[in-house]
């Protein structure tokens, strides 16, 4: 298979248009053309990373955070990133990135650190999107309802929660009158016909909209499907930033402090708050969430766990009465890895294919503790 297949694979998980407005996701060095081998899926992209990849058999590598990540004005083989790029080109590396798209889905980063964590009661914390939903209501001949019906639940269509197949169905009866030129299904040219029929009414995300009416036209019987598409104000899922959730049981801060480092496997965190708080709601926003304290203060948290946490947050979460802890950008990013490996594994496994996929072993956090 094609790259842009493996690629594909991660953008049904991560779509691109829930990048945030300026993100460079996606293709950042080579081709989606060529055939695919390995890939080594890793935080970061960097010469050791490209080393790793080549020794492993992989020519795609999938980063979390883009090595282009503001214009370049130049690539130039002298300069370090220039550098990189010119080697991964020449030996034909392929290196893609899930970025802030990563970020806000739905098993997204933050996702993946509050399942880390075991926190309970998940919701979003910052939404920056609502899924947009429609109503499609066709008209079936009866005794052939099952079939589109089937059709449009392969598509995606009237799926709630963990329901599927989700439709309602109300019997009625349809007249219509072929014309010249016509090839009914059901009548005869000229004559208006009059047929029993079920209305079948069902609601598709936006996303799978297109591919809904693709699969339920080629489904049903008549040459001239009768349907109609509604465009409703029903909000369907929420996807954004962070996660705010309940711990598994009350602990103070500085124990869960302790938990924090076993389960994120860090050697030191920065707390901010009396360290005998009882923290009984949590937030968490993967990389660099210093600017949601104001949003998981709203949602009534008593803790924020993120990275990249400044002097002067930490002195507005104190004002706040939040308490923070600063795991570092990496270790509440990198709980992603295993997950979007194991993710592309079993979609390469069910395509039938026998790519491996690979994740990095490669230090890339640049801190050091001395």
């Amino acid at each position: 298979m094609h790259i842009k297949t493996l690629t594909k694979y991660l953008e049904e998980l991560a779509p691109p248009f829930l990048a945030l407005e300026g993100d460079p996701t996606g293709l950042q060095i080579g081709s989606l053309k060529a055939e695919a081998a390995n890939v080594l899926i890793a935080l970061d992209f960097n010469r050791e990373v490209m080393e790793e990849a080549l020794e492993l058999g992989a020519n795609l590598v999938v980063t979390h955070h883009p090595i282009i990540f503001r214009p370049l004005k130049a690539v130039e083989p002298d300069s370090p990133a220039g550098s990189l790029i010119c080697d991964a080109v020449k030996k034909d590396l392929t290196v893609y990135s899930a970025h802030t798209n990563l970020d806000v889905t739905e098993q997204g980063v933050s996702r993946r650190l509050a399942e880390r964590l075991s926190l309970k009661n998940q919701k979003v914390l910052k939404p920056t999107y609502y899924q947009k939903l429609y109503k499609i209501v066709v008209f079936v001949p009866k005794g052939y309802e099952n079939g589109v019906r089937e059709a449009l639940a392969e598509a995606k269509a009237g799926w709630i929660g963990n329901y599927s197949h989700c439709t309602f169905n109300l019997e009625g009866v349809g007249t219509f009158k072929p014309l010249e030129g016509t090839n009914p299904f059901i009548g005869q040219q000229g004559k208006i016909e009059t047929v029993s029929e079920f209305r079948l009414e069902t609601i598709v995300a936006e996303e799978n909209l297109n591919k809904a009416l693709s699969s339920m036209i080629k489904a049903h019987p008549y040459e001239e499907a009768a349907y109609d598409v509604y465009s409703l104000k029903n909000k369907g899922k929420v996807m954004g930033l962070g996660i705010v959730g309940e711990p598994t049981q009350e602990l103070s801060l500085a124990e869960l402090a302790t938990e924090v480092k076993e389960r994120l496997q860090v050697k030191e965190l920065r707390l901010a708050g009396p360290r005998e708080k009882i923290i009984k709601k949590v937030a968490v926003c993967g990389g660099s969430g210093g600017g949601m304290i104001e949003q998981a203060a709203s949602r009534g948290a008593d803790l924020l766990i993120t990275g990249d946490i400044s002097y002067h947050q930490f002195q507005k979460a104190l004002s706040m009465n939040i308490a923070l802890i600063d795991a570092g950008h990496d270790a509440t990013e990198r709980v992603v890895v295993p997950f979007l490996a194991d993710y592309l594994r079993d979609r390469v496994e069910k395509g039938g294919h026998t790519n491996k996929i690979f994740v990095s072993g490669v230090e890339t956090n640049p801190w050091s503790i001395m």
